[in-house]
């Protein structure tokens, strides 16, 4: 059977890794002595354990491939015992069939690589935003600020494309929205989600988005699964008319799950109505008396 075959490549995988990364390590690199007739290359097992504060037994099962399994505590001692890279310790936690955790809360989403900040901004006039593989937004340009600007202030927990969509009273939201959309919308979602199984972040999301949005819970009832592609978006305001644009997703390779999306308007009035947005920012801004 495929899968019984599957889940022992993916054990052999982690005691080769494990094993390789074992053997790159000394010693002295660690603080450790020597000792006599050493003859495996870098740390022995039993150092490892003693190291990650783990069983010599249990860690050698692990090493060996053995059918274990592993906490993500434990998995973060051994990743910080072998010096793993962030890399190579999610290459840890796949292979040893572990949800990655959440960053950490005091980790800033905002601290940007600078490659990607001047990225962001080099796309003005064009609205683009970065967002993370939940559609959680981490940052965007001017003139993603000025078309939406209910999403880009909202709180950190409503602050996600996919919240916005199902939750934002109409005169927040300047999407003009079709049953077609929202429902590709959580098809979409649960492409991603699928991805992220047993995630704990996601799965809170999920249960707080089905009990604030009926048309969410009843789409997500229906199991529809959709993968991500280009699509048609068209903002709507008050005395400027129709703006449609395609979106599409750039995703980022060093930061895997991350993506950039980019709103280019379709036509010569679209194009003018974002020059205009830009130039008024407060067209956009909803009324406030709603």
């Amino acid at each position: 059977m495929p899968g019984p075959r599957r889940e022992q490549r993916r054990r052999s995988e982690l005691a080769l890794f494990l094993r390789s990364r074992r053997a790159r390590i000394s010693p002295d690199d660690v603080g450790m002595p020597p000792g006599l007739r050493r003859r495996t290359p870098g740390l022995r097992r039993e150092e490892v354990a003693q190291l990650a504060g783990v069983g010599v037994t249990w860690y050698t099962w692990l090493e060996q491939g053995r059918p274990i399994n592993a906490s993500p505590q434990v998995l973060d001692a051994v990743a910080r015992t072998l010096r793993l890279a962030p890399a190579e310790r999610e290459h840890l936690y796949r292979l040893a069939d572990t949800p990655l955790p959440p960053p950490a809360s005091d980790e800033d989403p905002q601290a940007l690589p600078q490659d990607i900040r001047a990225i962001l901004d080099s796309l003005d006039p064009l609205p683009a935003a970065l967002v993370n593989a939940r559609s959680d937004l981490l940052s965007h340009n001017a003139t993603f600020g000025a078309l939406v600007p209910c999403l880009v202030s909202a709180t950190a927990h409503a602050r996600n494309s996919v919240w916005f969509s199902f939750t934002a009273p109409p005169p927040c939201n300047p999407v003009v929205h079709t049953d077609e959309l929202i429902a590709e919308h959580a098809a979409i979602f649960r492409y991603r989600y699928s991805q992220h199984l047993g995630e704990p972040g996601w799965r809170e999301f999920v249960h707080d988005l089905c009990a604030a949005s009926p048309d969410f819970a009843r789409l997500w009832a229906r199991q529809n699964v959709s993968q991500p592609r280009p699509c048609n978006k068209v903002f709507r305001y008050a005395g400027i008319g129709d703006i449609a644009t395609r979106s599409t997703n750039l995703e980022l390779s060093a930061q895997p799950g991350t993506r950039i999306v980019v709103y280019t308007p379709i036509d010569d009035a679209s194009r003018a109505g974002i020059a205009w947005i830009r130039e008024h920012p407060e067209a956009a801004n909803p009324p406030h008396d709603h």
